[in-house]
């Protein structure tokens, strides 16, 4: 059975979009390729809350532990200026996981979670989300439009690369105003080359039929009707069945949704553009509506 989600009796909300970009890189650091992607670190300590009580539920926090405290992991900022040198992955691995060519398309892979790394040898290396430093994500597009940089109607993932790009003085300090910081690991080939790396729900994601969720109001797999604007043509609805199938730092709110899009130019223009007014209905197996029912 259907029913309308709804935010405070307002249905409308956000949907945005992401899919999975192409990097250049290398095994090894030399040349160009001077930029680092990170596996995850030997003492990033991960928590779900939702183990200890119930009202926290889909709620994660990250840090590390010193004198037997759980402490706040360091900032992107921190990061990128040095705060890890020398530490290594679980298994005592460098946690320089391979080297790409540039910053800019970095920051916006662990924005988007996974991706695909061209090799300087010829052959393919996918990666995907392992963990994050626990920091809360901040949209420089937001930051943006508070320096005067960018309007609120031309702002988009286009136009904050092409700032960052026509910016390297200003565009690394730009990027650490968002202090969140991701960590990937090495995905295996896909069984078919559509198939998107796989996402919070352990399964390949589908372009165009998966959705990231929050799970403090959604739970993963639960099937969803989308209706809102396309996000290329003007006046179009986009409306289909999506899986509720990924999370995301961004993704915040019972009316909130980042449709995947999948990879190449077609997804990233279409995920690049979409910040679409929407709203969706969760589909719920009649026994279970029923209970709900007699239960309220």
């Amino acid at each position: 059975m259907p029913y309308l989600a709804g935010n405070n009796g307002k249905p409308e909300g956000l949907f945005t979009g992401y899919y999975e970009p192409q990097l250049k890189g290398s095994r090894g650091r030399g040349g160009r390729y001077v930029v680092p992607l990170y596996g995850r670190p030997a003492d990033l300590v991960t928590v779900d809350l939702g183990l200890f009580r119930e009202d926290w539920r889909g709620t994660n926090i990250a840090g590390r532990v010193r004198n037997g405290a759980l402490r706040p992991y360091p900032t992107r900022g921190e990061i990128e200026a040095g705060a890890l040198n020398g530490l290594k992955r679980g298994d005592g691995s460098p946690l320089e996981l391979v080297w790409v060519d540039d910053a800019v398309d970095a920051f916006f892979l662990q924005i988007q979670g996974s991706g695909r790394i061209v090799l300087d040898d010829g052959s393919l290396m996918r990666v995907g989300y392992a963990a994050a430093n626990g920091r809360p994500y901040v949209a420089i597009g937001r930051e943006l439009i508070r320096a005067g940089a960018l309007t609120r109607e031309d702002v988009s993932m286009p136009a904050i690369r092409a700032w960052l790009l026509a910016h390297p003085a200003e565009a690394p300090q730009m990027m650490d105003k968002d202090p969140s910081f991701v960590f990937f690991r090495p995905l295996p080939p896909p069984a078919s080359p559509d198939d998107g790396p796989p996402g919070a729900e352990g399964v390949a994601l589908m372009p165009g039929r998966s959705l990231a969720v929050d799970r403090k109001f959604l739970p993963l797999g639960l099937p969803v009707w989308l209706d809102a604007e396309d996000p290329v043509t003007t006046g179009a609805r986009l409306q289909r069945l999506m899986i509720a199938q990924d999370t995301g730092g961004a993704i915040r709110g019972p009316v909130r949704g980042d449709v995947f899009w999948g990879h190449g130019a077609e997804a990233a223009e279409k995920a690049g553009r979409m910040r679409s007014s929407g709203r969706y209905w969760i589909l719920l197996p009649r026994a279970v509506a029923e209970r709900r029912v007699a239960t309220s």
